[in-house]
């Protein structure tokens, strides 16, 4: 019994991987088009597999609650530097393990329970952690949210200031989900101070364009702090990442200061993952390095991809601005309320474009939107340019307007695909994708 019994799990073990190779080779040959996803480089995919990925390191360098730490603490004290580069700013944690923990952290640090919070509402494009369903909720904050222009798929800068001077919230957050241009933050953070409120900007999804110059720069244009995923546009590992410019000159900025180090650890944080820091350091590296061309060519490839599409006979939203400013475009499937975008998504994944369904104005249903977000940041990653950008457009075109039978686009999307194998943006150009398996043991 015994004998049979861990024969049957040898199988479960097998199917597991078999279920992940399968996977990477789903992927090797598609068109993963997810805005909040991206790759990593070989020596960042290295750092996964280490020692470090079982060990604890609780507090900060040279300040731990275990022993063993000597190494990683160079680590971690080198990932720290290099974010601090990166972001040009004066203070950097680098323990964070999602976004989302890295606003859970901030909305520790600079907001108590009861307090009022302005964001932007989920329906409009923002993060669920900025709702009561998400972290501002779980902190026990009322959330008002700002006016949204429609048109130009942002905040409208005039209202949001009568609000923000009407409610006098304690923190006026800013930063999306789904984030076509750049939030009116230099009109709008004055006016926070005015009342009070410390200035938030979540950069999940454009931390690597703010990094690499190409869309906006909150710490300059008056945010308190920036919190950011490490696995989108900064093509890092799962992780986050909360940042400031604070240098701690006086005994209320020291004050801040270690209320953003305590929110972090022991707020949401015990030990973290430590092999993640490790990664993270690497893609701060290799984004100092090339992060201002990966990010010039996101932003290139996106506007390319959203003006094919706009002319292949989608509604593209935000074409008052030009469709998008960052690495996504956002498009609308039928009318709304017809929850076209969850029918887009499927036909799309038949063909092995990989996809999301999104709300878009005026949608209330998240199940069942009429909207598609996707993002290029990934094709950018294996070298796609503006040319293919209109081929990818063309290949939804057929699917999603002329009918087209999914088997066949799929051929298509292979042979494309077939010819954009090597990440590039990274100090091992030459070798292929982390998408092809490797046998560890």
């Amino acid at each position: 019994m015994g004998v049979l019994q861990a024969s049957s799990l040898l199988d479960e073990v097998n199917s597991v991987r078999q279920a992940a190779r399968k996977n990477n080779e789903w992927f090797a040959e598609s068109l993963p088009m997810i805005a909040s996803e991206n790759v990593l480089s070989p020596r960042a995919l290295e750092m996964l597999v280490t020692d470090f990925h079982g060990r604890y390191a609780e507090g900060l360098p040279g300040r731990r609650y275990y022993q063993g730490c000597k190494y990683f603490d160079e680590v971690e004290a080198k990932a720290i530097d290099l974010a601090r580069r990166l972001f040009r700013c004066r203070w950097a944690n680098v323990q964070s393990t999602s976004g989302t923990v890295s606003n859970m952290a901030a909305l520790k640090a600079i907001a108590q329970p009861g307090d009022t919070i302005t964001a932007v509402s989920t329906a409009d494009g923002g993060h669920i952690s900025h709702a009561k369903m998400g972290a501002v909720g779980l902190r026990g904050l009322k959330v008002v949210e700002y006016p949204w222009d429609p048109e130009k798929m942002t905040v409208d800068p005039d209202a949001a200031a009568k609000v923000i001077r009407q409610e006098k919230p304690r923190v006026a957050l800013f930063g999306q989900s789904v984030f076509l241009f750049p939030t009116p933050l230099k009109e709008l953070a004055p006016v926070a101070r005015e009342v009070g409120a410390r200035v938030f900007y979540d950069g999940a999804h454009v931390l690597g364009l703010i990094a690499g110059g190409q869309f906006q720069d909150p710490l300059r244009e008056g945010a308190d702090i920036l919190t950011g995923s490490t696995h989108k546009t900064l093509p890092g590992p799962q992780g986050g990442v909360n940042l400031s410019d604070h240098g701690g000159e006086t005994e209320e900025d020291k004050k801040f200061l270690r209320a953003l180090e305590t929110g972090v650890f022991p707020g949401v944080v015990s030990s973290y993952h430590l092999h993640h820091v490790a990664a993270k350091a690497i893609a701060f590296a290799e984004h100092l390095q090339f992060g201002k061309e990966y990010a010039s060519q996101i932003v290139k490839n996106a506007r390319a991809f959203a003006e094919a599409l706009n002319e292949r006979g989608f509604r593209v939203l935000g074409e008052a601005l030009g469709f998008t400013r960052s690495h996504q475009c956002l498009v609308q499937v039928g009318e709304i309320g017809e929850g076209k975008g969850k029918w887009a998504a499927e036909r799309l994944e038949e063909a092995n474009i990989i996809t999301n369904m999104n709300m878009i104005p005026g949608d209330t249903k998240p199940m069942s939107p009429s909207g598609l977000r996707l993002g290029v940041q990934e094709l950018t990653r294996v070298g796609m340019k503006e040319p293919q950008m209109r081929e990818v457009a063309d290949l939804y075109g057929k699917l999603l307007l002329d009918g087209a039978d999914p088997a066949r686009i799929k051929d298509d999307v292979r042979r494309l695909r077939s010819e954009f194998k090597v990440l590039q943006f990274c100090f091992n150009e030459h070798q292929r994708s982390g998408y092809e398996f490797r046998e560890i043991y």
